[in-house]
């Protein structure tokens, strides 16, 4: 029976050829299934791409996900921290916590907050939480 057309329960579809051979057509009607990552699934994936030597397609591949997917979510990563900046920590008696004099110009721990190269800052840890705050959210304006 050439181009009978019949259909099954699972909304598949099978044509006859005279051929002998059958096609096999598959509908799918529901909606479409997305996978769902945790946040802490995505940074480790996105941890593994950065490792050194790592190759971001096989990173996909042992994580069953596209390599673009990693890409788009190292862009977000990268997004996300753009506006901090590095953080260094020195000893008391480091060359960083002396003049170049030789000077002690800092007696107790202090954060120190660069603007743009050109102000300074320097708030040490007796200072309340929120005034050091307006202090940084002030000068960040400028």
């Amino acid at each position: 029976m050439a181009g009978r057309l019949s259909t099954s329960a699972n909304d598949s579809a099978c044509t006859g050829a005279s051929d002998g051979a059958m096609a096999r057509v598959e509908i799918i009607t529901g909606v479409e299934r997305r996978r769902r990552w945790s946040e802490e699934q995505k940074r480790a994936i996105v941890a593994e791409s950065f490792a050194p030597g790592a190759v971001v397609s096989e990173v996909a591949r042992r994580a069953d996900v596209s390599p673009g997917q990693i890409y788009r979510w190292r862009q977000e990563v990268q997004a996300a921290v753009a506006g901090f900046a590095p953080l260094l920590i020195a000893a008391p008696d480091s060359p960083l916590a002396t003049g170049g004099d030789g000077s002690r110009f800092c007696r107790e721990p202090a954060i120190e907050v660069e603007f743009a190269g050109k102000i300074v800052v320097r708030i040490p840890g007796s200072i309340p939480a929120e005034l050091a705050a307006a202090v940084v959210k002030a000068l960040s304006r400028r």
